[in-house]
């Protein structure tokens, strides 16, 4: 199935009252031809200072059937229309058909590119779960106890668990208390992380206790660990890079992996979500703070002023907390930088 690889809507460029100024960056092509591996992200940074501002100098061809889609082996052409930067696609003759028997079937060779590198979250959104908390997972469904009497189960195992399963889906994600994310300032718990544990097949249900069969698990399973119905985790790539309407200032709280330093394509923990305005999409900069010296001439402690150091796109959000890819670090980031508007 093709994969979208953002949602390019004429009304934004061109019913928006007030647009950013469009820079061009030093250097910039003025033609180029798509390539395999290629992102959305990586083809605006070529041309652009602020990648984000993609949708506002795409120029749709008229030529083109589906404009949304953009393949290898297409061409992007700088041009000037009134004025301004617009970047017009010229379709490849690379994508070809390919034909199935007993029927006719015709699929691009190509798959349309991706807004970012998926494959470095996907994975990763398999196994991170967040909930906003506690009593959320309190009333989640546990385990009771593994099939003759083991305290510790493993893949292809048969467990017992014990909730509310009457509505409960065939399959469930197993889970363990990990990280509590408070805010820095406040104290308020922003959500918990669950570590996965593994997924488990319904195999029979008796009143609250249901009888699962352990399909995989990635440590072993131990008694009173959550189990919660499955998520679509694959992220969609139809989201549009785009700065945020509302101000954001926030902290990297936490990098999943276990690490304190960050690098380019790290996934990091945000400290801010829905109800702060962020939602999947959105572009932020990250700023190292700046550090506090003596002035050696009047002995005064003085703060230097924070320093850009590196850009990060939300691509899932919850209602306290988001997770976000490094797309962009001129230095190496760290937890306790901060996040703003770019």
């Amino acid at each position: 199935m093709r994969k979208t690889f953002v949602a390019l809507l004429l009304l934004l460029a061109l019913g928006t009252a007030a647009q950013a100024e469009i820079r061009l960056r030093e250097g910039h092509p003025q033609q180029y031809s798509v390539a395999r591996g290629d992102t959305l992200w990586d083809i605006s940074a070529r041309f652009l200072q602020q990648p984000w501002q993609w949708p506002q100098v795409w120029a749709v061809n008229p030529q083109v059937r589906n404009p949304h889609l953009i393949y290898p082996g297409d061409v992007l052409n700088l041009v000037y229309l009134d004025g301004q930067p617009r970047i017009v696609l010229q379709r490849g003759e690379s994508r070809g058909t390919v034909r199935l028997s007993p029927q006719v079937r015709r699929e691009a060779l190509a798959e349309a590119i991706p807004t970012i590198p998926l494959g470095k979250i996907n994975s990763f959104l398999l196994s991170n779960r967040i909930v906003d908390d506690a009593a959320e997972l309190e009333r989640a469904p546990y385990i009771l106890a593994g099939n003759a009497e083991r305290v510790v189960s493993g893949a292809g195992d048969r467990i017992y668990a014990r909730g509310d399963f009457a509505a409960g889906p065939a399959v469930y994600g197993l889970f363990r208390r990990g990280k509590v994310y408070s805010d820095p300032k406040s104290g308020e718990v922003l959500g918990i992380n669950l570590d996965d544990i593994g997924s488990a097949e319904v195999v029979a249900r008796e009143d609250d206790i249901a009888t699962l069969r352990l399909t995989r698990t990635t440590q072993e399973v131990r008694l009173a660990d959550r189990l919660l119905p499955t998520e679509a985790r694959q992220i969609s790539s139809t989201f549009m890079p785009a700065a945020p309407v509302e101000a954001i200032d926030g902290l990297i709280l936490d990098v999943p992996r276990g690490v304190t330093q960050v690098g380019l394509l790290d996934v990091v923990t945000l400290d801010k979500g829905r109800r702060d305005g962020l939602d999947e999409g959105h572009v932020l900069a990250v700023y190292k703070t700046g550090e506090t010296v003596r002035d050696r001439v009047t002995g005064e402690r003085v703060k230097v002023p924070d320093e850009r150091a590196g850009l990060l796109m939300v691509f899932r959000s919850y209602d306290k907390l988001s997770y976000g890819l490094v797309l962009m670090a001129q230095r190496q980031l760290a937890v306790g930088d901060k996040i703003r508007n770019p």
